[in-house]
């Protein structure tokens, strides 16, 4: 009779969050390579950026002449203020959650968590009840994850993107001239080079790393149903829009000046859209160099100690761009779902979000395990171009291409069918190239030029195109 297995030790380990413990990979196995993202993406930087929100709309307060019951403050008061900001830490986010586990309300609990800073000060305690003043949640949260999609942005994405497309760029320019076989619908088709193909990477990853830096981050300040509706019960004769749009400006975002009660999240959509297509991108990269792998054109220099195979020791098998393939498409998952969901909220507005948007840290998480995993595969690469050259002098086939071309110039009948007739489905070396030439009814000089041409000298302007039009 079987033993039967065991139950889980839920009670040894639910509590504890390590490694092992982690329902997350990006928690566990993953943690070492997430870098900044956690004091970014967590929940203590979600905190982090509602206390700062919070804090600037204070002070924003308290420097507008027409909101006489506040301020102006002192250099001293203003200084104690923004000594909660950069003095923030762990201590200070595990008493807001202590503080939420009473309020059952995480940006009340900020509220909450702010006043205790400034309690004890006489100049800023009697003016304590302006700490979110006229706001709802949702404009703190919004500039919030605002500011988080920014910092991850500048950051965490950009910089590795930049890596990425350096990484990409070298292997351009130091392959520019080496000649390889293409392959169209995986057949032997007309050569380029291995540059050229690397600047094609470049050229559309560039675009997809323009098109995100320049996603505009939008917010709103404008109260529950975005009417401004208590701000001017308070203070009729404030100009509110202005004095919002001045206050998100200086966090250096934009207005989004109609919205509900919260920013409908469009944005967050286009920032999706353009990471999802640079990591598709990337992900076609990682499956060219995977077949090149397969097939010798590149071999990955071993690392010692590390295993391949289980069972079969001569392996070195190309995990990195496996591994950056599987969490590239993990990314995308969250990042189509986010895009989908998040400009869609009932009336003026539902809860579905909230959520949600606890994910974004998530998606880029992904995204940055899988840029790294790349950039370690390019790193252990190396050009077998030997390789290249015998498939190439084993596809004489493919200069029935310029032959039929050249047929045309001269006005020979029909050269497409007639090379058609010798070629098609046929493996070609140089002999039988040769001998191909010699049925062809082609003035001398032209065939004998022809006749100079190897498949390694018909790639065009592959070399030059990497040269003059690629700027690395």
């Amino acid at each position: 009779m079987s033993a039967s297995i065991p139950k889980p030790p839920a009670a040894a380990v639910e509590n504890a969050l390590d490694d092992l413990t982690a329902v997350s990979p990006l928690d566990g196995r993953y943690r070492n390579k997430l870098g900044a993202l956690p004091a970014i993406a967590s929940e203590f930087g979600l905190q982090r950026y509602r206390v700062i929100v919070e804090l600037r709309w204070f002070l924003h307060l308290a420097a507008t002449p027409e909101i006489a019951e506040i301020g102006p403050f002192s250099d001293a008061a203003i200084a104690r203020v923004r000594a909660i900001e950069t003095a923030f830490d762990l201590t200070h986010g595990a008493r807001i959650k202590a503080l939420e586990a009473t309020t059952n309300h995480d940006v009340k609990a900020v509220e909450y968590f702010i006043k205790e800073q400034l309690r004890d000060d006489a100049e800023l305690s009697p003016a304590l009840e302006f700490v979110h003043f006229a706001c709802t949640s949702e404009d703190i949260n919004n500039l919030s994850y605002a500011l988080m999609l920014r910092d991850m942005r500048a950051h965490i994405l950009l910089p590795v993107m930049d890596r990425l497309l350096d990484a990409i760029g070298r292997m351009a320019d130091d392959y520019a001239k080496v000649p390889m076989l293409a392959r169209t619908h995986g057949q032997p088709a007309s050569p380029t080079t291995l540059g050229k193909e690397m600047a094609n990477v470049v050229w559309r990853l560039e675009r997809q790393r323009h098109q995100l830096a320049a996603v505009p981050l939008l917010g709103k300040f404008n109260g529950a149903v975005g009417n401004y509706n208590a701000h001017l019960s308070a203070y009729p004769d404030v100009d509110w829009p202005a004095l919002t749009a001045a206050f998100i400006q200086d966090l250096d975002l934009q207005q989004n000046p109609f919205t509900t009660q919260i920013e409908p999240h469009d944005y967050m959509a286009e920032y999706c859209h353009a990471l999802m297509r640079f990591n598709q991108v990337l992900l076609d990269f990682n499956r060219d160099i995977w077949s090149y792998i397969a097939i010798n054109y590149f071999r990955q220099r071993k690392v010692e100690g590390e295993t391949g195979s289980s069972t079969m020791p001569h392996k070195v098998n190309p995990i990195d761009f496996e591994n950056s393939e599987g969490n590239l498409g993990i990314a995308n998952a969250l990042m189509q779902h986010m895009a989908d969901k998040l400009p869609v909220s009932r009336w003026q507005r539902d809860l579905s979000d909230s959520t949600v948007l606890r994910n974004l840290g998530s998606a880029v998480g992904y995204s940055l395990i899988a840029f790294e995993a790349t950039l370690k595969g390019i790193s252990k690469l190396e050009l077998n171009e030997a390789k290249l050259a015998v498939d190439l002098d084993h596809a004489w086939e493919v200069l029935a291409e310029p032959v039929q071309t050249v047929m045309r110039r001269h006005g020979l009948p029909e050269p497409y069918e007639q090379l058609k007739a010798l070629t098609r489905g046929q493996q070609m070396d140089a002999a039988l190239f040769a001998e191909i030439l010699e049925k062809l009814a082609l003035p001398d000089p032209v065939r004998a030029a022809l006749a100079d041409m190897t498949p390694a000298q018909y790639t065009g302007l592959a070399q030059a195109l990497v040269r003059a039009g690629f700027r690395h």
